[in-house]
């Protein structure tokens, strides 16, 4: 096995094994911001027990490598999204009086990789080392790389977006629950809602009928009209007739 500084003189070595992020949690729990994507400077300066100037002086002396590998800086508008997008995940303080923000993806494992003076770091690069080498060698089972998309979502659900996962999950599991204690209600509301319609229908048959009916009156009662007017000018003519009779 090569030793550890090996990592620390060749970009090519660093290169090779960059995509192991998963390595860090193995040797030290790394704390992520409330996404589960980035961490900060003064994250980074946290994990290998170091001062932050040491993180931030590395990643200046080694800016083409750590920028190639996801780090950038946020300011201004980039800030400002960046604050909007995870403002409802950040649980206690939020960052709102800086002006810049450095995110490191995996670029904390250049850091790793180059950090000379951090306990940490060395256990990382032995780590690295030790994996590389028996992955080539076939030894060690289940040491298969992961690709930076598997670990970045891992990590995701393991923090506050996979919790509200998980809520929402509960939350539709209580919603089916109901939904098929309700659903031998709604066939109740539903039969009688199909008798209401019968019975309405039924309602507008007679109705219509009943209409129609009406319609046949009117028309009787005309006839009627008629001959009750025809009867009174007979009835007219005859007094008439009567009263011209008694007078010659």
């Amino acid at each position: 096995m090569p030793p550890e500084t090996a990592l620390l003189e060749s970009r090519t070595l660093r290169d090779s094994v960059i995509e192991r992020t998963d390595v860090l949690d193995k040797v030290k729990i790394l704390t992520m911001l409330p996404d589960g994507l980035h961490i900060t400077t003064r994250m980074v300066a946290e994990y290998f027990e170091v001062g932050e100037e040491a993180v931030k002086s590395l990643a200046k002396r080694h800016r083409e490598e750590f920028h190639s590998n996801g780090m950038h800086i946020l300011r201004g508008p980039d800030l400002h999204a960046f604050h909007r997008s995870t403002m409802d995940l950040w649980e206690r303080s939020y960052p709102q009086a800086i002006t810049q923000l450095t995110l490191y993806p995996r670029a904390v494992l250049n850091v790793a990789m180059l950090l000379r003076d951090s306990d940490i770091a060395k256990r990382v690069r032995t780590y690295l080392l030790d994996v590389e080498e028996s992955a080539r060698s076939g030894s060690e089972a289940g040491t298969e790389q992961l690709p930076l998309e598997q670990i970045l979502t891992e990590r995701m659900l393991a923090g506050p977006i996979g919790s509200r996962l998980d809520a929402v999950e509960a939350c539709l599991a209580d919603v089916g629950s109901t939904l098929r204690e309700l659903a031998p209600w709604m066939a109740r509301v539903s039969a009688r809602l199909d008798g209401m319609d019968r019975r309405l229908d039924a309602h507008g048959r007679v109705i219509c009928a009943m209409s129609e009916r009406l319609c046949d009156l009117g028309e009787d009662m005309t006839e009627v009209r008629r001959d009750v007017a025809t009867l009174k000018a007979e009835a007219a003519q005859r007094r008439a007739r009567r009263t011209k009779r008694r007078r010659g």
